[in-house]
């Protein structure tokens, strides 16, 4: 197993934080070790367990962890009533797997963190080698201090499951692929996008969501509609799947907001950018106005909005 050769082939020149990663990973992969690789974003990760999954024998499976909750929820949905339903949902997702790839796993809601626990169980019955990438550590996952000694056991079994490793090097990727699809802009008015003369109003999920308005695949937002307002992850992946380019209008300083609604406009940003849909953001305020100060948590979409272009 030689990852090195493997990201030569592909015309990658590892860095130094890079090539000790590599190290591990070659080692956790002899050994069929799950594996939770973390650090800032931008360091590669992904592409470390892309490789590392490409160099392992089959039968495996790579996943969105956003896109393979959202289709385990469905599932278990509809089997509402029935014994064993996570068991079952698990098995038809990950068949006959005996290596599952998750990238960008992170978990905020308290209800995801229930799921992700019993879906850890399933996996370890199913001896099921994992290799994860997370910009948290264990420890880090579901920060909400209210309730993330409700998911100390799920961590416990992150930690029993794989090996932690770290990649936290100098450099970021990320500015080296070009522009960002997305924009920002300060002021009330979006001059690429006029706002919608009439609101509309969305099923998603069973629920009324409200939009300032709808053109083809362009949907518009007030943040309060979106973010003040009971709606969740699995409603932003649908919309997602519907709508390739968001607007999303009086965007707020998030200190001055509650935890939820800052957690709501996080776990937008992550979708969006995960899904590589086009987000413009428009507010009274500058970006680093936005997401600054002593606010728990944001440091991660702080770093993605870094990447939006801004103007104004």
């Amino acid at each position: 197993m030689d990852l090195h050769a493997h990201a030569s082939s592909r015309g990658y020149e590892l860095d130094s934080a890079q090539q000790e990663a590599v190290a591990r990973l070659e080692e956790l992969g002899r050994r069929r070790r799950g594996v939770y690789l973390h650090g800032p974003v931008g360091r590669g990760k992904s592409f470390l367990a892309d490789a590392l999954f490409d160099v392992l024998p089959e039968p495996k499976k790579r996943v969105h962890f956003h896109a393979f909750f959202q289709e385990l929820h469905r599932r278990i949905s509809a089997r509402l009533h029935q014994r064993g339903a996570v068991a079952e949902a698990v098995r038809e997702l990950v068949g006959r797997a005996e290596v599952l790839a998750f990238d960008e796993l992170h978990v905020h809601d308290v209800g995801d963190a229930m799921l992700m626990t019993r879906l850890l169980e399933a996996l370890q019955d199913r001896r099921v080698m994992i290799i994860a990438t997370s910009n948290y550590p264990p420890d880090g996952l579901l920060p909400d201090p209210l309730h993330h000694d409700r998911f100390l056991p799920g961590i416990a079994l992150v930690k029993e499951l794989m090996d932690t490793v770290e990649l936290n090097g100098p450099n970021d990727y990320r500015h080296l692929h070009g522009a960002p699809r997305s924009r920002f802009e300060t002021g009330a008015i979006v001059t690429a996008a006029p706002l919608p003369a009439t609101p509309v109003t969305l099923d998603v999920n069973g629920r009324a969501i409200t939009a300032l308005g709808t053109e083809d695949e362009r949907i518009w937002f007030d943040f309060g509609d979106l973010c003040e307002k009971p709606t969740s992850t699995q409603d932003y992946l649908v919309l997602a799947d519907r709508f390739d380019d968001w607007v999303i209008v009086g965007v707020p300083r998030l200190r001055a907001r509650d935890r939820e609604a800052r957690q709501r406009f996080a776990n937008v940003v992550d979708v969006l950018v995960d899904k590589d849909v086009r987000l413009t953001l428009v507010s009274e305020h500058a970006l680093g106005e936005i997401v600054g100060g002593e606010v728990r948590d944001l440091a991660r979409t702080a770093s993605r909005l870094e990447l939006i272009n801004t103007t104004g």
